[in-house]
């Protein structure tokens, strides 16, 4: 099983997906406020979502990023992206927007200029409709913010082509512009953590499955920059272990020769432990030599208390600095005519422009999970998971999850027939649409707020 950031396969066996690629399942009933999306298992893993609740619950500061293609028109499922970005926001989070342009350009031959325009009048207004607060939101173009490609030259470091490989699968035959994109994109997902950016704070990045490769190999080039590794030791408490580096070895006490400088490691264990004592954690038992420090009054839980204080340690150091990443995953919404949604094929999906008569021209059109026959229907009943209008009211068009459960039910029996089930949909998807146009309107003043 592969997954691809940039031709999504149709993937339908997300438990097999957690297991392989080790992602966690989410529970709703342990998260604040949870919406629809995560009410009905839409939004349903991540990687490390609790280092983000954990902060938020002790009051700190954290961070969204989420980004954008700039290739094409913006349809639903894009906006399930920035449904989750305004659902952290909500809950006190800074939201940062990478528009892709960069990555558009190498992968999809787009000139600067046309993702521009595509960004501002195809997504940004749409943020603007959506509620996004222009406040806590920055929008950027990669292009325009070189510290994003320069932080991915850095990470770049901490990867080889062998590892690119296996994480994408990218061939003798790809571009070197396709290859240098994903460490673009890990410049975006890192530098919000960057002090003129927001500072030290843990960040989220809500993506579909498909673009789980990027957030692995961000968070995997992160760790390697790490100057202090917070590991569980094998009586449940932590160990927290020197990383030596080519460049922090005259910090940590490397001698040219290769030998130790007792008094410099001496310093940089004091210094770490005191950052420990900081974080509220006083019996600790150090190795200096091997350059080790045992914390017996911490476990697993406190991990990301101890390693806040490090990394704030290391920077004063010189180093970079940098918390992994965290993300949340949702499900692939099925397009118009069952298949793929794309934007490149209008008729799989509706966009956040169409008409009202559109809208109904495409449920009316989508692919059924009713029965042949009116008779047959009545007796065997649908099938609502293939079902495109009832997929697209659970998705994007029903909040009330007893009223999405009642219609499921009765199309389940054969009460609802496809078509009532579609027309439910059409009403439900137009009025929303109707709204939204209104709201994009009155708020197209605040297009130019996003942009800083």
């Amino acid at each position: 099983m592969e997954i691809d950031p940039w031709a999504s396969k149709g993937i339908k066996n997300y438990d097999e997906i957690c297991e392989k690629f080790g992602l966690e399942k989410i529970d709703s009933s342990k998260l604040p406020n949870p919406t629809h999306l995560h009410r009905r298992g839409i939004i349903f893993a991540h990687r490390d979502l609790d280092s983000v609740l954990n902060a938020r619950k002790s009051g700190k500061s954290f961070g969204v990023l989420s980004g954008l293609m700039p290739s094409g028109q913006m349809h639903l499922g894009h906006k399930m992206v920035i449904d989750q970005a305004k659902w952290f926001q909500d809950l006190g989070g800074d939201v940062t927007i990478a528009v892709a342009d960069l990555e558009a350009h190498a992968t999809r031959g787009l000139s600067l200029e046309k993702c521009r325009k595509y960004a501002v009048e195809e997504y940004i207004s749409n943020y603007a409709g959506m509620g996004l607060n222009p406040e806590k939101t920055s929008i950027y173009f990669q292009s325009e913010r070189s510290i994003v490609q320069k932080m991915g030259f850095t990470l770049g470091t901490k990867t080889n082509l062998s590892e690119m490989e296996a994480i994408y699968g990218f061939s003798g035959n790809t571009s070197l512009a396709h290859v240098q994109s994903p460490l673009v994109q890990a410049g975006d997902i890192v530098h919000p953590q960057l002090d003129e950016y927001g500072g030290l704070r843990p960040i989220v990045v809500p993506v579909g499955i498909d673009q789980d490769p990027h957030i692995r190999l961000t968070r995997g080039m992160v760790s390697k920059t790490n100057w202090f590794n917070v590991n569980n030791n094998k009586s449940g408490n932590l160990t927290i272990g020197l990383s030596i580096q080519d460049n922090n070895q005259e910090i940590m006490g490397i001698r040219s020769d290769g030998g130790i400088d007792k008094n410099q490691r001496k310093m940089i264990i004091d210094r770490a432990i005191s950052a420990i004592n900081k974080a509220g954690y006083k019996e600790i038992n150090s190795n200096p030599k091997h350059g080790t420090i045992d914390v017996k009054d911490a476990n697993t839980e406190n991990r990301a208390e101890i390693q806040y204080e490090l990394l704030t340690l290391e920077r004063q150091l010189g180093g970079m600095g940098l918390m992994q990443p965290s993300s949340t995953y949702h499900q692939f919404a099925v397009g118009m005519t069952g298949g793929k949604m794309s934007s490149s094929q209008p008729e799989t999906t509706i966009f956040l422009n169409d008409s009202m008569k559109s809208i109904e021209k495409k449920i009316k059109a989508s692919f059924s999970g009713g029965q042949s026959t009116i008779e047959e229907h009545r007796s065997k009943g649908g099938n609502p998971e293939i079902d495109v209008a009832y997929q697209y009211l659970r998705y994007f068009f029903e909040e009330d999850d007893n009223e999405l459960n009642k219609i499921r039910e009765e199309y389940i029996s054969g009460e609802l027939l496809t078509g009532e089930i579609k027309a439910i949909c059409v009403d439900k998807a137009t009025t929303w649409m109707k709204t939204h146009h209104e709201l994009k309107d009155q708020n197209q003043h605040l297009v130019k707020d996003f942009l800083n």
